[in-house]
């Protein structure tokens, strides 16, 4: 097991410069940058033909809906697959990873398998299948630990989290102490978790942090924790402490400098706290799976959100927190508009402009930097 252990030295290295590769941090901007540039263009486009007396009102509301549904769905999809300033939730980054481990960990047992492999390139199915021979054999042999581990890389990269986290829980038995899988584990459980960090995974980051405080996934992920709390300044602190440990002046470095300016930048924001019920008279028409957007429009401003958060009606009833990291745009940030109204609908078609069947609620104008606001949705969109 020698060979194993130095590939996946190397490899959560990779792993690590990929979390906080600066490059795909631009590339987000610059495509959130553009949805919006075209749906600035196509609203004035559209309010252009308003004027013009091209189209009537009824149409040009619905072609705007039909607009901002479209814009909202970019950011918000944007927003859910990588978070700008939660480097350490990089979950896909590592797809290769463990499965070039999963070959060398086969290849301890059978010499001949990797010549094999190599003949051909790897498909989605023999990956499974080479997962599906990892679980078994550990089923046989439940004592190794590299195995459960290997094994929760595995689920992970293949959008397995449920899975990943029972394997990393069975690893963690045989290695309580062991600071990197502790995080590991934190991170599949909070993927399991409907992405989010709170509760349970975030104890086993401080568990890992008490074992090694200088563990970087562990720091990332308790600085993410904190943001996601929207404790900004706990979230800088945490990942400050990340550059003692990074070499000074390396692309790490400067991306990490990055989370911690925006988190400070975000410190004194406002932040808008409340949460989402489903009645239970509409429980029934509704699956686990179907989308939530939780928004905040201006009630004199924009007609584009000023927000936006995601999550899914298993996650109900949820807590939430919406501030100026989930603006559409610079200029149409929350703490811009004092009073807003806060939307959550039940998406059953999984866009997030208004369909019939879908199920609503809002609120009632509040202040931008309300608490305890409360959303019930009880309402049916015909």
């Amino acid at each position: 097991m020698i060979l194993f252990a130095v590939l996946a030295t190397l490899l959560a290295a990779l792993l690590l410069a990929w979390l906080f590769w600066p490059a795909r941090r631009r590339r987000e901007v610059s495509a959130r940058e553009a949805n919006i540039s075209i749906y600035r263009d196509q609203l004035r486009e559209l309010e252009a033909d308003l004027a013009a007396g091209k189209v009537v009102r009824e149409d040009y509301e619905r072609s705007r809906r039909e607009l901002e549904g479209r814009l909202l769905d970019d950011v918000a999809a944007a927003e859910t697959a990588a978070p700008r300033a939660r480097a350490a939730w990089s979950w896909a980054a590592g797809a290769v990873i463990p499965l070039l481990a999963l070959a060398v960990y086969f290849t301890v047992g059978s010499p001949s398998m990797i010549q094999r492999e190599a003949e051909h390139m790897v498909t989605a199915q023999q990956v499974e299948a080479m997962v599906a021979r990892l679980a078994a054999r550990l089923r046989e042999n439940p004592d190794d630990v590299d195995g459960w581990r290997l094994l929760g890389r595995s689920y992970s990269a293949l959008g397995r989290f449920p899975e990943a986290a029972d394997a990393y829980a069975r690893a963690a038995t045989k290695a309580p102490r062991d600071p990197q899988l502790l995080a590991d584990f934190a991170d599949a459980l909070g993927m399991a978790r409907g992405q989010s960090l709170q509760g349970e995974p975030e104890k086993l980051v401080l568990r890992a942090l008490e074992i090694d405080p200088r563990n970087l996934k562990a720091l990332a992920l308790a600085g993410t924790a904190a943001f996601e709390r929207k404790d900004f300044q706990k979230a800088a602190d945490t990942w400050r402490r990340m550059l003692d440990v990074v070499p000074a002046g390396s692309e790490d470095a400067r991306a990490i400098q990055a989370n911690i300016d925006e988190a400070l930048a975000l410190k004194g924001s406002r932040v808008l706290r409340g949460e989402v019920r489903l009645s239970e008279k509409l429980k029934g028409k509704t699956s686990p799976d179907d989308l939530v957007f939780i928004f905040a429009r201006a009630v004199e401003g924009p007609p584009m959100p000023l927000a936006v958060l995601r999550k899914r009606v298993r996650d109900l009833p949820t807590s939430f927190a919406l501030d100026d990291s989930m603006a559409m745009t610079p200029a149409a940030k929350l703490s811009n508009y004092p009073r807003v109204v806060i939307s959550a609908r039940v998406s059953k078609s999984g866009v997030a402009n208004p369909q019939a069947g879908d199920l609503q609620g809002a609120s009632k104008p509040v202040a931008n930097d309300a608490s305890g606001v409360r959303i019930t949705i009880d309402t049916v969109v015909r």
